[in-house]
């Protein structure tokens, strides 16, 4: 079962249907009614925290996920809606990833408990999750029933369909213990937030719910609250940078990171245990780049953060830019607007915008380096990189470079092609989070590093090399 984002509605419009004489509504846990459990729920959510309350539990390992015992109140109900459901007709579903039985779609099903449970499932609920998950979902929901018995399986898979937002299930089983199989089995991330082990599993139970998101940041959500300032994984905020950033295509985000993932960082990468490579040639560019298989581990998180499908679609946010193909675009926001206005005025979608493109998945594109930067060290004109795409994203993200000063050289220069003209200085400020969004015509470089550790008082030496994190991300 799985709920969808809205796709756009000015207001909706209020049907009369004649309900079913037989329709018996199911009547959900009071812990849904309950305001209280529900701004817990909401604000754990939110924050990536746990919550529990009677028989709701909420866990954010290895990624958020709730669930709800005695799901529906009545016992005669769920034993009737069980009966219903074992009567349909199965199909049987199996291919490399999955085998097992499953029902026709339970929306047009005019039994009285499966249409009892619709009813609730489309109204109360769905708005339960829509309030707790902050977001706006579609007036109708995917349901079906699947049958497993001996030797079915489901393996791993993220769940992941064009505009599915939420997934839920609804467990109608008999006494079951784990050694019976069948668990919910949740897998944690490598180091290329890709499933990795098995770290939790849970055993189905007799009318329990389990509700999680299924968006691509369903795994990798976590290590943005984990790194990142809470400020700016706030969805007004964000409205806010991007505003300023449509203005002037750049902006710079203080204290990004998180201040004790940041010093972790900054000290890491002072460790004699990192292998750096020169890179040139001397007629392009000269500094030093990690070799991040020699690098500790909290390097390479903050590396694999930043080239996340989370961290894509987090920059989309402050940019507007659609830099996943799950990130709104702009003809989606118009087919929005023309959605909304054909409701106003005919009461239901046309049916040209009725039948819409489906996004084509893509996968997002960026390149990166970790540099570290001394004395002589710097970067010249030169456009083969900018001939990659018709516009790039640039972030820098430098560490190490407190109290640096401009005569020092290290900052980066943006100039038009064959002009001398500067358009855009960029300054190495500590733990600030750059981003510049600029054409094939502009071109950058990194001014001659003329700052010497030997003319600086003593305990001031490290500031003869700072670091930074570069990449340029592609539309």
């Amino acid at each position: 079962m799985s709920c969808k984002r809205q796709l756009g509605d000015s207001e909706n419009v209020k049907k009369i249907k004649k309900r079913n004489k037989r329709e018996e509504i199911a009547k959900l846990s009071p812990l849904i009614e309950d305001e209280d459990v529900k701004r817990g729920v909401k604000e754990a959510w939110s924050q990536q925290a746990s919550y529990s309350h009677g028989g709701l539990e909420l866990n954010c390992y290895p990624f958020p996920h709730c669930i709800i015992r005695n799901f529906i109140q009545s016992d005669s109900f769920t034993e009737n809606l069980k009966r219903e459901l074992l009567e349909l007709n199965f199909h049987e579903k199996s291919n490399d990833l999955y085998k097992f039985k499953q029902s026709d779609d339970l929306k047009k099903r005019k039994e009285t408990h499966i249409t009892g449970l619709r009813a609730a499932i489309f109204g109360q609920f769905r708005t339960w999750m829509g309030e707790v998950l902050g977001v706006d979902l579609e007036p109708t929901v995917d349901i079906s029933c699947a049958k497993y018995q001996y030797t079915d399986v489901l393996l791993c898979h993220d769940d992941e369909l064009e505009g599915r937002r939420v997934a839920f299930i609804l467990y109608l089983v008999p006494s079951w213990e784990i050694s019976d199989g069948g668990t919910l089995d949740l897998f944690s991330t490598d180091g290329n937030f890709q499933p990795d082990n098995v770290v939790k599993s849970l055993v189905p139970s007799w009318n329990t719910l389990v509700l999680f998101e299924v968006s691509p940041t369903s795994f990798h959500q976590v290590i943005l609250h984990t790194w990142l300032n809470p400020l700016y994984l706030d969805a007004e905020y964000q409205a806010q940078v991007q505003e300023e950033f449509e203005d002037s295509s750049e902006i710079q985000l203080k204290n990004f990171l998180k201040e004790e993932k940041f010093k972790e960082l900054n000290e890491a990468l002072r460790l004699a245990e990192n292998k750096w490579t020169k890179c040139g040639p001397p007629n392009k560019r000269c500094y030093e780049t990690a070799l991040l298989e020699s690098s500790p581990e909290c390097v390479s998180a903050c590396w694999e953060l930043l080239r996340s499908e989370a961290f894509f679609l987090l920059l989309s946010n402050f940019t507007g830019l659609r830099l996943h193909y799950l990130s709104p675009s702009e003809e989606d926001c118009e087919e929005e607007v023309d959605e909304a206005q054909a409701r106003e005025t005919t009461g239901s979608p046309t049916e040209k915008l009725a039948s819409k493109n489906t996004k084509v998945p893509s996968t997002p594109v960026c390149v990166g380096e970790l540099r570290r930067w001394t004395h002589g060290g710097y970067t010249l004109l030169h456009d083969g990189d900018a001939s990659r795409a018709e516009y790039a994203l640039d972030l820098l993200l430098p560490l190490g470079c407190s109290d640096w000063q401009p005569d020092f050289g290290g900052f980066t220069s943006y100039v038009a092609n064959e002009e001398d003209e500067e358009l855009l200085t960029v300054y190495p400020e500590e733990n600030s989070l750059a981003l510049v969004y600029r054409d094939k015509e502009t071109l950058k470089f990194v001014k001659h590093i003329n700052h010497r550790s030997s003319t600086l008082p003593i305990g001031d030496a490290c500031m003869q090399t700072f670091f930074d994190f570069s990449f340029v991300y592609y539309e």
